[in-house]
């Protein structure tokens, strides 16, 4: 049924480490946070600043891949996933959801001063959107107010079942529906491609490969800056993209991540160390290294911290 799942664990168990420091922008906090830790993945107190659950649970970037995973694996026909998948975004994130209820105390929240964290799970714009839209029964129904990572994590299960550019593209679209969403998405499917294929600097190849190729200009464009700047500090260049979750930030911090990298657990850590919206990078990051290196290079240790990656296990071989 999946071809490589294991790119789809090293997207969840990345995120997971990164998840205790998610969303923390400033960088003396963090600093203090990590202080003489020989392991900044996987903290055991929950330091983000916004919402807080449990370690070894994923963020909203990494839990929307999950229902599309488990959508998968549920589904008895091709033709029912992305009904079945927006049935399965209501019941999961919409009325009823801890997600949904947390949605009700943040509103409070913006009325008075952010003291502390939710006690649970934070929904995103774009799932926002989604829902408002499958309710509205709109043929694309992902969200148009952000540029961010959502729908890459909600296509990278089915892009591991069916490569099918048109269908990974209108699972994207279901969750984000804009230009930059599908675009930087399909970039990064390309590149997380050409390192399970074992092609030589996958990312120069893309780079190399697609030059020319206007679909990919904005992408291009970013790529041509990550590359001269690859020999820069990782966090100097993460704050000089963006720390935050849009495209092309999240894209080009990846970028260099990978650049600077030799394996999955010095990436993931450098993603970490360089704060902010670290998860919609580790997904990225995560896919890749399990891509190019196998499953073998995910820390078993980090594996078992986990909580999903359980469910994954039992489909890979």
């Amino acid at each position: 049924m999946f071809s490589n799942l294991h790119i789809f664990l090293g997207a969840t168990v990345a995120d997971a480490a990164a998840r205790p420091l998610h969303w923390v922008y400033d960088p003396l906090k963090l600093k203090s946070y990590i202080k003489n830790k020989k392991e900044v993945a996987f903290l055991s107190q929950n330091k983000c600043p916004f919402y807080s659950v449990k370690t070894g649970q994923v963020s909203g970037y990494n839990d929307i891949g999950q229902v599309m995973y488990q959508t998968l694996i549920s589904s008895k026909k091709n033709d029912d996933i992305i009904k079945n998948f927006k049935k399965n975004i209501i019941s999961h994130f919409g009325p009823g959801s801890l997600y949904w209820k947390n949605l009700k105390a943040r509103k409070k929240y913006k009325k008075i001063k952010w003291t502390r964290p939710i006690n649970g799970p934070w929904i995103h714009q774009n799932i926002l959107e989604t829902i408002r839209n499958i309710k509205l029964n709109k043929n694309f129904t992902g969200g148009k107010k952000v540029n961010e990572s959502d729908g890459f994590c909600a296509a990278l299960p089915y892009f591991l079942y069916d490569q099918n550019l048109s269908k990974v593209k209108k699972i994207i679209r279901t969750i984000a529906n804009t230009k930059a969403s599908e675009q930087f998405a399909i970039a990064k499917f390309e590149i997380i491609k050409n390192a399970l294929l074992g092609i030589n600097d996958p990312i120069k190849n893309f780079y190399k490969t697609n030059k020319q190729n206007k679909y990919f200009k904005d992408v291009i464009l970013n790529l041509k800056k990550v590359l001269n700047d690859k020999n820069k500090p990782h966090i100097e260049i993460v704050k000089k993209y963006g720390k935050a979750c849009s495209y092309p930030g999240t894209f080009n911090g990846s970028i260099h991540a990978i650049l600077n990298s030799n394996n999955y657990k010095s990436a993931i850590t450098k993603v970490i160390k360089a704060g902010g919206c670290n998860c919609s990078r580790a997904n990225f990051v995560g896919a890749y290294f399990a891509a190019l290196k196998g499953k073998n290079n995910i820390p078993t240790k980090w594996i078992k911290k986990t909580i999903p990656a359980k469910q994954i296990l039992k489909n890979i071989a």
